[in-house]
C-alpha cells in the first residue's frame, strides 16, 4: 500500500505569502486560496481590488480568469458527443472554413497541436492594437479566410486560442451556448457565481478593473476582441476554488471528468504530449500534477491540482505582474516537500536563429525567449535544459557553437545570429495584405501604423532574409521576426501567428 502523502499546509501557507508580498496595501492585488478534500485549508489576499475606491482585495472579488476558462469549456465539448466528437476535422461543422484549417479535428483544435494561428496575434501582425474591437461573426468570415497553418496539424505542440473559439462557434450553431452551460451544469449545482462575457465591456457583476504597470503608473487595462470561450469566464477565487474542488472530489456529475480532461494527447505520429484539454502538466520530482494559466491585459490566474492527495491551490490578481504559475508552484512544493527544479544556467547567452526559416530564440540566463515567448529553463541533467512547460515543451543542449534539441516537439537546430549584417537597401518599400494592411521599411526601419499611432522600428539583421523588429501595444511588448521569402513577398512571424504574408507594393 503507498504510504499516504504528509502534506505541510503551514509550510504551503507562508510561502504563499512570502510570494505574494508584492502586493502593497496601495497597489491592485490578489487571492490565493489553498485547499485539499476536507475544505480550504488557508485564505490570504493583498492589495486593492481598485484604484479608485481603494477596497481591499479578497477571495470574493470578481476577476476575468482568462485561459483558466480552457478546461471548463473542454468539459462542455466532452459533454455534448453526441453533437461533435474529438476526432470530427472542424471543417465537418464550419464548412466555411478552407484547407488545411478545415482538416484539423476538434482534438487537436482543443490540445495545441492543431497549427492553427491564434487570432489575436495575426490581428496585431495586421497592425490592429489590442484595443481595437472586433466581433465574433466579423472574426470568424477572417479565419475562414485563412489558407496557412503554424504547422502541420499534429505535428507540434504551440499555444493558440483560436480553436476553442472555432470550437465554441460550431457549438453555437447547434444551439448550445458555453455560459448557458455553466450556469446550468456548473454555477447553479455548486451555488457559485460565474459568468462568462462574450466581450469585454459586456457588464458583469462585481468586475474588478484589471491593471498594468507603465513604467510610469498603473493604468487602467482594456482588450476589445472578442473573447470566446479561450477565456472569456469571470469569477472569485472562492468561486473557483470550489469548482477546482468538485472536479478533484469526481463525485456526482463530475465523475470521470478530471481524468478525461486531463488524459495524455499523442501527435500524429505517436508521440505523447503534456498538454490535455485545457489542462497542462507540471512536475516536481517525480510527481505530475495538473493545472493551467490564464493571462488577460491586467489579470493573472492560475489553479494547481493534485489529484493523489485532492489539494490545489487558486491564484487570481487584478495586475499585470503576477506570476501565478511560480506562486502556485511554489506552495504545491512547500506543501508535499517535493523539490523544486534548478534554473539552467549552462547554455550562455545570445541571439541564435535556424539554418533557414523565422525561427529565433534568444538566451539570457536561465530565460529562454523563442519567437517572443519567454520562458525560463531548468537543469534537465547531461547538459540539457528543459521549460519544464507542456504549453511551451522545449528542450535545448550545447552542441559546439550550436544549440540542438526540440522546441514544441518539433527538431531544431539554432546557429549564432548574424547580427552584424546590414539591412539590405532592397527591403525598403511598402508592403500590403491582401487583408488591407500595410506597413513600410524605411533602411533599417519598419514604419508601422497609421497618424499618431504611427510607430518607426529598429530592424535587427538576423542573416539569411530574417529580421527582428519590437512592437509597442499597451500592455505587451512583441518582437516580430519579418522574414522574406522571396524578392517581393515576406511573412511576419510570432509564437502564436506565423502564417502573415505581404507582398511589395509595385
Amino acid at each position: 500500500m503507498t504510504k499516504p502523502a504528509v502534506l505541510d499546509w503551514q509550510a504551503a501557507e507562508a510561502t504563499a505569502r512570502r510570494l505574494t508580498a508584492q502586493w502593497a496595501a496601495d497597489e491592485p492585488g490578489g487571492a490565493i486560496i489553498g485547499f485539499d478534500a476536507s475544505g480550504v485549508r488557508f485564505t490570504h489576499a493583498g492589495g486593492v481590488e481598485s484604484l479608485a475606491t481603494f477596497a481591499p482585495f479578497t477571495v470574493d472579488s470578481v476577476v476575468r480568469y482568462a485561459s483558466v476558462t480552457k478546461h471548463v469549456f473542454a468539459a462542455m465539448v466532452l459533454a455534448h458527443g453526441n453533437l461533435i466528437r474529438l476526432d470530427d476535422p472542424l471543417g465537418r461543422h464550419l464548412p466555411e472554413l478552407r484547407s488545411p484549417l478545415a482538416e484539423v479535428t476538434v482534438g487537436q483544435a482543443l490540445d495545441m497541436s492543431g497549427g492553427l494561428p491564434d487570432t489575436r496575434e495575426c490581428l496585431s501582425l495586421l497592425g490592429l492594437s489590442v484595443y481595437t474591437e472586433t466581433k465574433s461573426e466579423p472574426l470568424l468570415e477572417y479565419i475562414s479566410r485563412l489558407e496557412r497553418l503554424n504547422f502541420e496539424a499534429g505535428s507540434e505542440v504551440s499555444y493558440s486560442n483560436t480553436g476553442y473559439r472555432l470550437v465554441e462557434a460550431a457549438l453555437e450553431r447547434k444551439g448550445c451556448r458555453f455560459d448557458d452551460f455553466i450556469q446550468r451544469r456548473i454555477a447553479s449545482p455548486l451555488d457559485i457565481v460565474l459568468k462568462a462575457p462574450d466581450v469585454w465591456n459586456d457588464p458583469v457583476k462585481n468586475l474588478v478593473p484589471g491593471y498594468w504597470h507603465s513604467g510610469e503608473s498603473w493604468q487602467l487595462s482594456a482588450a476589445g476582441l472578442h473573447i470566446s470561450a479561450s477565456g472569456s469566464l469571470t469569477g472569485s477565487a472562492k468561486a473557483l476554488a470550489a469548482w477546482l474542488q468538485a472536479l478533484l472530489s469526481e463525485n456526482d456529475q463530475f465523475a470521470g471528468l478530471l481524468g478525461k480532461l486531463q488524459a495524455t494527447r499523442f501527435l500524429a505520429d505517436g508521440r505523447p504530449t503534456g498538454y490535455g484539454l485545457g489542462l497542462r502538466k507540471s512536475s516536481l520530482g517525480s510527481r505530475e500534477f495538473f493545472g493551467h494559466g490564464g493571462s488577460h491585459p491586467g489579470y493573472k490566474t492560475y489553479f494547481l491540482l493534485d489529484r493523489e492527495t485532492r489539494a490545489g491551490f487558486v491564484v487570481v490578481s487584478n495586475r499585470e505582474d503576477t506570476n501565478g504559475y511560480k506562486i502556485a508552484l511554489e506552495s504545491m512544493a512547500a506543501l508535499t516537500g517535493l523539490p523544486l527544479p534548478v534554473p539552467a544556467s549552462g547554455l550562455g547567452g545570445g541571439l541564435y536563429v535556424t539554418e533557414n526559416g523565422p525561427w529565433w530564440i534568444e538566451i539570457k540566463g536561465s530565460t529562454c525567449t523563442y519567437l517572443d515567448a519567454d520562458e525560463t529553463l531548468y537543469d534537465d541533467g547531461d547538459g540539457w535544459a528543459s521549460s519544464l512547460s507542456a504549453s511551451s515543451p522545449l528542450r535545448l543542449r550545447r552542441d559546439g557553437i550550436a544549440l540542438v534539441g526540440d522546441v514544441g516537439h518539433a527538431a531544431r537546430r539554432f546557429l549564432p545570429a548574424a547580427t552584424h549584417e546590414p539591412v539590405p537597401a532592397s527591403l525598403s518599400g511598402v508592403w500590403y495584405s491582401d487583408e488591407g494592411a500595410e506597413f513600410m521599411v524605411d533602411k533599417d526601419r519598419v514604419l508601422m501604423g497609421i497618424g499618431p499611432t504611427r510607430q518607426t522600428l529598429a530592424l535587427t539583421a538576423l542573416g539569411n532574409g530574417r529580421f527582428l523588429f519590437t512592437l509597442n501595444d499597451g500592455p505587451w511588448v512583441k518582437r516580430i521576426c519579418l522574414h522574406l521569402l522571396g524578392p517581393d513577398r515576406l511573412e511576419l512571424v510570432t509564437s502564436r501567428a506565423r502564417m502573415i504574408e505581404y507582398r511589395r507594393r509595385g
